[in-house]
């Protein structure tokens, strides 16, 4: 009645908390995005490619993702994709080791009715063309024969190709993810790789090491395949800790398939439950 103030009452809020309420949110939200994609790993520099994927997945920018075979470059365009503005869209998917050089341009490109022996009369559109809108992974990139490079560039470039024996440009809107295990700036000095491909490829580089030299990745690796195999074979296999500590220790050439395969042979092939070094060796 005085006028005088008695009482404030007011919200303070810890920002400590709420900045670590949104930094667990963060993390969840990544590890059930991880395991959604089968991607299992537990070593710093996985993790730092992981994030550097995830921080580019939604922009448009050309990846060049480089590692050894089985190393996991699929998964990790499969999940740049499926973060990306683009994931309700197509990802076509492409080995360019895998098809004859004669069937490769065709296969990209698509080609008009009657443009070579055997075409279907109507034509047929290509995978940029089905990707429109999504993404196109170029796989073994450094496999594409040369004169279908400067094509691709021109993909890159301008946004639009030509059918095999078309006279008319085909606009596409795609973003392109490209991998290789090969040393493509040295294929470029060795006049193998065009240059100009390979700095339009190049816009964000992403290496993924190998499994030997993320050694603490290769246990959980095994737990993964083995709880994955037993449910596929109704089985109830495991491996005993020492035969672990010695896969461990192991080479891997073939990285992450190697220990794919190696768990799933051992788990098919052991009589007893418990897998051991002496009894079920997978190899050194």
């Amino acid at each position: 009645s005085t006028g005088e103030i008695k009482y404030i009452i007011n919200t303070i809020w810890d920002l400590t908390v709420v900045q670590y309420s949104q930094q667990i949110d963060a993390d969840t939200a990544r590890n059930q995005m991880l395991a959604e994609e089968d991607i299992i790993t537990c070593s710093d520099r996985m993790s730092h490619v992981i994030d550097l994927a995830l921080r580019v997945a939604n922009t448009d920018s050309t990846i060049l993702l480089t590692g050894e075979s089985g190393v996991g470059k699929t998964l990790l365009a499969k999940m740049i994709h499926r973060t990306s503005d683009r994931k309700t869209q197509q990802m076509m998917q492409i080995n360019c080791a895998a098809i004859p050089e004669t069937l490769i341009e065709s296969e990209l490109f698509g080609y008009e009715g009657g443009s070579f022996t055997g075409a279907d009369r109507k034509g047929k559109p290509g995978l940029f063309e089905m990707a429109h809108s999504g993404t196109m992974f170029l796989d073994e990139i450094s496999e594409l024969p040369l004169h279908l490079q400067s094509k691709l560039l021109g993909v890159i470039q301008d946004q639009e190709f030509f059918r095999v024996g078309g006279r008319k440009a085909q606009k596409v809107d795609v973003r392109i993810i490209a991998a290789t295990n090969k040393d493509l700036s040295a294929l470029v000095a060795e006049g193998k790789f065009r240059e100009d491909l390979y700095y339009r490829l190049n816009v964000v580089p992403i290496i993924i090491p190998p499994l030997r030299e993320r050694r603490e990745d290769i246990s959980a690796l095994i737990r993964y395949f083995t709880d994955k195999y037993n449910r596929k074979y109704n089985s109830y296999k495991k491996f005993s800790v020492s035969l672990i500590i010695r896969m461990v220790a192991m080479a891997w050439k073939g990285n992450i398939r190697e220990v794919e395969n190696t768990v799933e042979r051992s788990i098919v092939t052991s009589p007893d439950d418990q897998i051991s070094w002496e009894k079920d060796s997978p190899g050194a």
